[in-house]
């Protein structure tokens, strides 16, 4: 019984890190932007540039 003394307390830690967590991630804008990275893989790197004017 002693052992709920400390696990809620930790829980409830844990919880709110997590939420701050996931508020700091939408707010410095990670999930801005979901569909570029998976077409960045697909675009081709190797593009020359023309030569010099």
């Amino acid at each position: 019984m002693n052992i709920i003394f400390l696990l809620i307390p930790v829980t409830l830690v844990l919880v709110g890190l997590a939420a701050w967590a996931f508020f700091w991630a939408v707010g410095s804008g990670q999930f801005d932007e979901l569909d570029a990275p998976a077409w960045d893989i697909l675009r081709d790197d190797d593009e020359r540039p023309g030569p010099p004017a």
